[in-house]
């Protein structure tokens, strides 16, 4: 297939353009930078350049283009600043969205995959029971990151509805592996400066590597209409998964202090105080996949031996 790829040079874009371009697929990547658009045609993709939340900018950038699938990973998540992160993150996810599918139509495109991420089941304990794809998700919420999960149902909402185009959702776990959200969690651990409460929950990680391979199999098996969880194979208490990357880059074990304390960081707070146990089994069944990567245990190692 061509595939127009946005944020093809990210966290999981440039992994994913290089499994693109290895599966035997032509990737036209979409870039705000030249550098970037340069990096990407280092890597075996064509590229154009353009702001994907300027509308009439990018329908230009991509007119005469053709393309049989759109994938959306963009996301602003890489900014050091939570709140910038978080917001421009919405706005990628609701009018992003919304002007990618109008791309999509513009190329040809019969079929579209977008991020999503498995906190739309809800910043909360949800206790120990496993959650699939058919609980509910994007449910609204009141408070700090009310914003963030309807961004999150919009973006499904979107892909799900877009007539004349075959949308696939993948849900993905926190991101872990060689990139710059990694690198600065390294070095708050190195520095004794990411405190954990003694009340933290579990969370599903998901290699980056391993994600990017997923987004592959849901392009070429996924079923419209359908949103995959894509998480590696156990979830983790924060405190073992904080402990366990302090012992392997050789610091001291986070500091343990009430829950409270997080509260004048709300988007910490809140990613500390969900717990959740995601399933990856519809992934596994339907899409053919199973990450490389299975838990932290092995993701840790690799991602300590990068950082030295």
């Amino acid at each position: 297939m061509r595939v127009l790829l946005a944020g093809a040079s990210g966290a999981v874009g440039m992994p994913l353009t290089r499994r693109l371009v290895a599966a035997g697929h032509e990737v036209v990547g979409i870039s705000r930078s030249r550098t970037n658009a340069e990096r990407l045609r280092g890597a075996g993709a064509e590229a154009v350049v353009a702001d994907v939340l300027d509308r009439e900018g990018l329908l230009t950038a991509v007119r005469g283009e053709r393309a049989d699938a759109v994938i959306h990973e963009l996301t602003a998540l890489g900014n050091t600043k939570m709140r910038d992160a978080f917001q421009g993150t919405n706005a990628l996810r609701t009018t992003g969205t919304a002007n990618l599918l109008a791309a999509a139509r513009t190329v040809g495109a019969h079929r579209f995959v977008t991020q999503s991420i498995m906190f739309g089941y809800g910043y909360h304990d949800h206790g120990p029971r496993v959650i699939t794809e058919d609980d509910p998700f994007g449910e609204p919420v009141s408070g700090t990151l009310g914003q963030a999960v309807a961004a999150m149902r919009s973006a499904e909402e979107q892909t799900f509805a877009a007539d004349e185009l075959d949308g696939v959702v993948l849900r993905y776990g926190l991101f872990y592996g060689r990139d710059s959200m990694t690198s600065m969690l390294v070095n708050l651990v190195r520095r004794r400066r990411l405190p954990v409460p003694a009340s933290a929950g579990f969370v599903n990680f998901i290699y980056l590597e391993d994600a990017a391979a997923a987004t592959v199999c849901a392009l070429e098996k996924g079923r419209a209409g359908q949103a995959y969880n894509v998480v590696d194979d156990e979830p983790v208490r924060w405190g073992d998964y904080l402990d366990t990357l302090a012992a392997a880059v050789g610091a001291r074990r986070p500091w343990r202090v009430p829950s409270w304390l997080l509260r004048p960081v709300p988007y910490l707070h809140a990613l500390m105080g969900t717990s959740m146990r995601v399933s990856n089994a519809k992934a596994k069944r339907e899409l053919g996949w199973a990450p490389s990567v299975p838990t932290y245990r092995e993701g840790i190692p690799l991602i300590a031996e990068a950082s030295r």
